[in-house]
């Protein structure tokens, strides 16, 4: 089954997992299978008013809206583009004087929809709303209450004129959002921004080693004619070859985590048991829980020590990093790696986990030599577990690359910054902010890495001069999540 824009892939019955996506063509590394727009989306309630709600872009100054007070535009012409779907939100704000929660809104943002096009299949979708799972029959007694708690906050919103609907769909949509809400990202892609529903997607099942990566792509309202505008979308594109009649899969968490722990968080998020290649095989669960080898190899008892220790450590890390203590972080990860290093291998995600940390905060407070160190080592073991074409490799490789840039280390600096380039090409494409920003990189380093090869005695002295005239740049603050991840969960 086909439809407007997605002739390349068909739904079809996955065995023991469902409905499935599957290739109706051969695809290669880096191809876009579909790009789709989101049924309904909307801002995180933290930050409605940094985020523009209709490309979800951080910006400076952002218009308000006159009527409600509520929602941020960056322009006329987002504002114009939003206004189908806050026309009816727009008056129900001003009726129930303030906005609900980013979950009443998503729902009903969704229900105003339905109410325009009805449930049937919207355009370009390959199954409706109706059929999209819930999970609500999975729910735990605290996820019903919430359940129970946003049903009763959506019916005091919903407005009197607007068509009503049962408890059960309104519940049903509820669900839908539980577990197949998408986390959207600002344009530079580090920060989780919003949620949104996309119902091609939600067909695609998840595999801990895809095929497929999806990158949000905030679209652009910029160009002078508005022929030439983009909108807001995802794309799913592909790892790998993919050929036709293969299953399209992509990850709904992030691989640096053992199997057992994998499948702990997808049967609690997500409601299955995933019997992937690499969760039935345990798969690079050696590498990650790595010991030292050699002669003085660590005891069972050491090592067990060792990993409870860096436990607790990344426990007061975080509560560190929360409160913006980055000296005080610094000084833990010191301690941690201290006691990781004897122990434990180059892979173990206990110590990438602290090298991440120690590498970022030690950037953010300028100290670029140790943090370039620290970054060094990360991707080295990054790129042992990792899939070779995933995004959050390739960021982390961009990372390390500005680190030893800043630090002076021209050559590495600019050898990770082309391999994170070549990675973000496949995972992100050519045109989206990221890839450009490495691009302006991948330039100036080249051109410095030649002068420095020239001559590396005036290299020297002209970075000298350079930085003297220079107000100190300043990298941006430590953010206290990982990369966001695929789907949205309420916590």
């Amino acid at each position: 089954m086909t439809k407007g824009g997605m002739e390349s892939v068909e739904v079809f019955t996955s065995e023991g997992k469902g409905r499935g996506l599957k290739a109706q063509k051969e695809f290669l590394p880096g191809d876009v299978i579909f790009a789709e727009p989101a049924y309904a989306a909307v801002v995180f309630d933290s930050l409605t008013h940094v985020i523009c709600h209709t490309c979800f872009k951080r910006q400076e100054r952002l218009h308000r809206c006159g009527q409600c007070k509520f929602a941020y535009y960056c322009d006329r012409t987002c504002q114009r583009a939003a206004w189908l779907n806050h026309k009816n939100e727009c008056s129900a704000i001003k009726r129930h004087g303030k906005a609900p929660t980013e979950n009443i809104r998503l729902a009903a943002r969704i229900l105003w929809k339905i109410e325009r096009e009805g449930s049937g299949l919207a355009e370009g979708c390959l199954v409706s709303i109706d059929d999209l799972q819930n999970h609500v029959d999975s729910f735990g007694e605290e996820e019903k209450k919430d359940l129970r708690t946003d049903v009763e906050s959506f019916l005091e919103f919903w407005p009197p004129q607007s068509q009503q609907f049962g408890m059960q769909f309104i519940s049903h949509i509820f669900g839908v959002i539980s577990c197949n809400g998408f986390t959207l990202s600002d344009q530079r892609g580090l920060q989780a921004v919003g949620v949104g529903i996309f119902p091609n997607l939600c067909q695609a099942n998840h595999d801990c080693w895809p095929n497929c990566t999806v990158i949000f792509n905030n679209g652009n309202h910029e160009a002078v004619r508005s022929m030439f505008h983009t909108q807001m979308r995802i794309e799913l594109r592909a790892l790998s070859k993919i050929s036709p009649g293969d299953e399209l899969t992509v990850s709904y968490v992030d691989f640096l985590n053992v199997s057992e722990e994998r499948r702990k968080q997808l049967k609690k998020q997500y409601y299955f048991d995933c019997a992937c290649e690499h969760c039935k095989k345990q798969i690079k669960d050696d590498l990650m829980l790595a010991v030292k080898e050699g002669e003085s190899k660590p005891s069972a008892e050491t090592v067990k020590e060792v990993i409870q220790f860096s436990k607790d450590m990344l426990e007061k890390i975080n509560k560190a990093r929360m409160e913006g203590l980055y000296h005080e972080v610094v000084k833990l990860c010191r301690e941690c790696l201290k006691k990781q290093e004897p122990v434990l291998g180059d892979t173990n995600i206990y110590l990438l986990r602290i090298l991440s940390i120690a590498s970022e905060v030690l950037s953010y407070l300028q100290m670029f030599e140790e943090a370039a160190d620290y970054a060094k080592r990360m991707v080295d073991g990054y790129m042992k577990i990792y899939h070779p074409n995933n995004a959050q490799l390739g960021m982390a490789v961009m990372r390390a690359g500005v680190t030893h840039w800043h630090a002076g280390l021209i050559e590495a600096g600019h050898g990770l910054i082309c391999k994170a380039y070549a990675i973000l090409l496949i995972t992100h494409g050519p045109s989206h902010p990221i890839t450009k920003d490495l691009e302006v990189m991948r330039v100036q380093t080249e051109m410095e890495l030649r002068m420095f090869q020239q001559n590396e005695f005036m290299y020297y002295k002209m970075r000298e001069a350079a930085l003297k005239n220079q107000k100190i740049q300043v990298m941006p603050e430590p953010s206290n999540e990982t990369s966001p991840s695929l789907f949205h969960k309420k916590e």
